[in-house]
């Protein structure tokens, strides 16, 4: 049997909100399954499986806050027997009458009933009834009272389709009372990113590189492909930024990976970690797997997909971990330059300014160009300004051949 425990899905997380099940007793799960939501102080994070086999048990209940290492559910290994409680063991025991030596063994039963889903127990009066994050939002933006529906999920859980079921009177009922509200406490997240970042300067010996590039080439080209395709199909310059940043990073293994208390691991692949601004205040840095690999096209998708789930608080346990390098742009109207700080447990971080026009020297006459700052953020225990240099080399070398990308 194998203990599928609560991840640590941030620097500084110690526990994590029991929401949903994705899956129950008996269920066959693989590596990379969503098994469960879990909700944090950077909201609701699908926690994937790590684990093949079948769900025997599981080990928390809806609405419990679990400790990072705590168990969440107990899965069997392919081919394992299912475990049979002490109790039920003792009992066929005893009803089983003794047999000649000569008969036949009896035989055993292939798969023992399975143990019923322990239920959490129903809310107290005032409580809010276990319910999807997904659940929640919808009811407060219709002005419906969780208290007053049935959930058909995991443990009673309420889930989309049981609001989108609610019946019109619930709905006339309770607009008339003030409703939740919806969305991420805002509060909390500010307090686990300034811990982050405090221990982060308090911990890691910043050192930081600025360098301008021009981008001349890269908005000629970028203009040039979008000429010819409709709005939804556009790339955008951070995409650009981004592949350019993991391109860099898969060059010089100092920037990507991460460090602990046994020192630094280089990491093979390339998973950048993009900072999304969410609305109504706070950031999350979720990865794009594989960056340095994909398609321009590709990564545009994903980071489409990325920003969209991370802003309706949907994203996945892997993403919000498996970053080995981040990238900040400050957008079209933002900041000439931007000095990141880095995210533990990574070495580095590239903050990229708005796009300016200025004048720039091109071989023997000065004409006015879009450039771009870009300050790279490094871990000093991993890294020096030699390395440093050679990295923001080639992200500005990827940026000079953009139709490369």
């Amino acid at each position: 049997m194998a203990v599928f425990a609560m991840p640590s899905l941030g620097a500084d997380m110690e526990a994590g909100t029991l929401v949903e099940w994705m899956i129950k007793p008996g269920d066959t799960v693989k590596r990379g399954d969503v098994v469960a939501v879990v909700e944090t102080q950077k909201g609701a994070i699908e926690i994937e499986c790590f684990e093949e086999g079948t769900v025997e048990t599981l080990d928390a209940d809806l609405g419990a806050m679990v400790a990072v290492g705590s168990p969440l559910a107990t899965i069997r290994a392919p081919g394992e027997a299912a475990a049979v409680p002490a109790e039920a063991a003792s009992d066929a025991a005893a009803q089983v009458p003794a047999q000649p030596a000569e008969a036949p063994p009896p035989m055993a039963t292939a798969h023992p009933p399975a143990a019923p889903e322990a239920q959490p127990a129903p809310p107290r009066a005032g409580e809010a009834p276990p319910a999807s994050p997904a659940a929640r939002a919808l009811a407060a933006e219709r002005g419906i009272d969780l208290a007053a529906l049935t959930g058909t999920g995991p443990g009673g859980a309420i889930l989309v389709a049981d609001v989108e079921a609610a019946e019109p009177s619930l709905l006339a009922v309770a607009s008339a009372k003030p409703s939740a509200k919806a969305g991420l406490d805002m509060a909390a997240m500010r307090t686990a990113i300034a811990n982050a970042m405090a221990r982060s300067k308090r911990e890691i010996p910043h050192y930081y590189l600025t360098q301008t590039i021009d981008l001349q080439a890269a908005v000629d080209w970028l203009a040039a492909t979008n000429a010819k395709r409709p709005p939804d199909a556009r790339l955008l310059m951070s995409a650009l930024f981004v592949k350019a940043t993991a391109l860099a990073a898969a060059k010089v293994a100092q920037m990507n990976g991460h460090y602990d208390a046994k020192g630094f691991h280089p990491a093979q692949p390339v998973h950048a970690g993009v900072a999304v601004a969410l609305r109504g205040g706070g950031l999350v840095a979720p990865a794009l797997h594989d960056a340095d690999t994909l398609p321009l096209d590709a990564l545009m998708a994903q980071m489409r997909d990325l920003v969209a789930r991370a802003r309706s608080g949907r994203l996945r346990s892997s993403e919000m971990t498996d970053g080995t390098i981040t990238i900040s742009a400050m957008g079209d109207t933002g900041a000439d330059a931007m000095a990141a700080v880095i995210y533990p447990p990574q070495v580095a971080i590239v903050g990229f300014g708005a796009p300016v026009r200025r004048p720039w020297i091109t071989g023997d006459t000065i004409a006015p160009r879009v450039t771009v700052t870009v300050t790279l953020s490094a871990d000093h225990r991993v890294s020096d300004g030699r390395s440093g240099a050679k990295f923001l080399a080639a992200v500005a070398a990827a940026l000079q051949t953009p139709e490369a990308l």
